[in-house]
């Protein structure tokens, strides 16, 4: 059974997730993403970046590990092995660069069973070394409601 009473908390922090240049190239390599500023830091720097940037979908290599420690907490009760995502926003409050330093922290901002389904909204907010927002992202996800709905 899913504990409502989760809504409205913030997870301790995780971090610091260190953000390397071989990873991005990795992750730019696996979406088939051939931009120079996820694999050359000469072309990164020439366009006025201190170091590689990443992709826009990365910030997923270290916030859905976040999220998925806490969904298989028994604690919080929810059916991970039957899981979907019903939605995926990322917000940048500045580029992802190799060299950062990022703590996720995670943010239950809603729960609600409708048509058999719970619907579970989550907010990660990622902040780098100095405390500075670097990325926000919002995670809808979906797993059906069994005999607590």
């Amino acid at each position: 059974m899913v504990d409502q009473s989760w809504v409205g908390r913030t997870l301790d922090p995780v971090g610091p997730y260190q953000v390397g240049r071989e990873k991005i190239r990795e992750f730019a390599v696996a979406i088939g993403d051939g931009d120079p500023l996820f694999h050359d830091v000469d072309a990164a720097r020439a366009a006025g970046h201190p170091d590689l940037l990443a992709p826009p979908t990365f910030p997923v290599c270290f916030t859905m590990p976040v999220i998925e420690a806490f969904l298989k907490d028994p604690a919080f009760g929810w059916d991970y092995t039957r899981m979907v995502h019903g939605d995926q926003r990322i917000s940048f409050h500045r580029p992802v660069r190799a060299g950062d330093e990022l703590t996720t922290v995670v943010h239950v901002d809603e729960l609600r069973t409708r048509a058999g389904n719970h619907m579970l909204t989550l907010r990660c907010e990622v902040s780098d070394g100095a405390g500075e927002p670097v990325v926000t992202t919002h995670s809808m996800l979906v797993s059906p409601a069994g005999d607590d709905a």
